[in-house]
Order: C-alpha cells, then sequence, then structure tokens
C-alpha cells in the first residue's frame, strides 16, 4: 500500500511547525477514516493506519492512546467536514414555506446520498452501540444546526398565525423523523431511489406535515 497522498512530500529536519504538525494530524484523521469506512471498526488497525502515514505505531499513539479514541476524532472529522456550511442550510429559504420545507428535506437526504455520507452514516449506525457518543456528536455538528434554522421559521410562521405550534424544536426535530428519515433508511439499506421517487415521498410528507401543524 503506498503512502497516504499527502504524506508524500520529503519532511524537513527539524521540529514542524503548528501549521504542519496540524496538518499532519488532519493527515492521519482522514487516513484513519478511510480505513475505518472500508474495513469497520474491528478489521481497521492501527499498523496499517500508520503504516500508509508513514507513521510508527508510537507516532499514533502517542496522539491516541488507543484505537477507540482514534475512531472518535476521525468520525468526528469526517461529520465536521460533510456537515453543511450555515450559508448553505441558510440558502434554502424562500418566500413559500412549502417550497422552503422540501428544499430543507432534499439537502439532508442529499448529504446521505453521496458515496462518502453514505458510509459514514453506515459506520455510525452500526457502531454507535459500542460508541453511543458517535450518534450525538453526529447530531450536534450535523443535524443541530438544521433543526434550529428549521425550528426559526415554524417559530416566525406560528406568530404570523400560519402555524399553531408550541414547541418549535420539538417540532423540527420531528419533521426531519417524518420527512427525511424515511428515505434516508431505504438510501442507507441499499435500496436506490430515484429522483422523482425521493421528490414524491418528501413533498407528500411535507404537506402532511403542513396539514397538522395549521391552526385548526
Amino acid at each position: 500500500m503506498t503512502g497516504h497522498p499527502l504524506m508524500a512530500a520529503p519532511v524537513r529536519a527539524g521540529r514542524p511547525t503548528r501549521e504542519q504538525a496540524r496538518a499532519r494530524q488532519a493527515a492521519l484523521l482522514d487516513c484513519a477514516l478511510e480505513h475505518f469506512l472500508d474495513k469497520g471498526y474491528e478489521a481497521a488497525t492501527i499498523e496499517a493506519i500508520a503504516a500508509e502515514m508513514n507513521m510508527t505505531k508510537r507516532t499514533v499513539y502517542a496522539r491516541y492512546p488507543e484505537k477507540a479514541a482514534l475512531f472518535r476524532a476521525a468520525v468526528r472529522r469526517g461529520t465536521e467536514l460533510r456537515a453543511p456550511a450555515q450559508d448553505v442550510i441558510e440558502a434554502t429559504r424562500s418566500g413559500d414555506l412549502e417550497a422552503t420545507l422540501i428544499a430543507i428535506a432534499l439537502l439532508r437526504i442529499r448529504l446521505v446520498s453521496t458515496p462518502e455520507g453514505t458510509k459514514l452514516q453506515r459506520l455510525i449506525s452500526t457502531e454507535s452501540y459500542r460508541f453511543p457518543e458517535i450518534f450525538q456528536t453526529d447530531y450536534n455538528i450535523a443535524v443541530l444546526p438544521t433543526v434550529r434554522f428549521l425550528a426559526d421559521i415554524l417559530a416566525q410562521e406560528t406568530a404570523k398565525g400560519e402555524l399553531a405550534i408550541d414547541d418549535a424544536m420539538a417540532a423540527a426535530n420531528v419533521f426531519l423523523s417524518m420527512v427525511v428519515s424515511g428515505p434516508v433508511r431505504f438510501i442507507l439499506s441499499g435500496h436506490e431511489l430515484a429522483p422523482d421517487d425521493i421528490d414524491h415521498r418528501v413533498g407528500f410528507a411535507v404537506r402532511l406535515f403542513l396539514n397538522g401543524a395549521r391552526p385548526r
């Protein structure tokens, strides 16, 4: 196996700069994540990761005292890299509430639909029984910003009298479970959904949510 691409360039003798140390740390986590995604937690080894990084096992263990610590850090970095930026979340907002909610749902589904996103979500689902904290990490980093954005929209619409929602944060979480979780489960289970099918499922679920959230 060849060395990690970020480590191919020769390293100058002497103490690395802070920037070089951060880059090397990031490269280690990226390399480790690739191993965990491809092989799973059990089959991935510190030895193989260190060899690909042209590092000694001692160097890796100096940063992460056990494989579990490296796994947690690698999954966290993978989650951070794949989480939508705030401006991307904000860009889903339009003057039409239904269209905005559909755009929010499709953004969440598209993030999971990429090959990298699917692998990461499968890994988190598979290993969350062993590492419950990675599920919470994924929620806090990749989901919570969208929930807060959505809750703000639902609260605004309630203030205008368009909706009747007592707990906007709870409603936002219910929305994601109701509208997004179904298609995501299909994707993660290996069942491909055509874009038209996803659009139909999301549109139907959004309208159902809105019908339940409007004033009576």
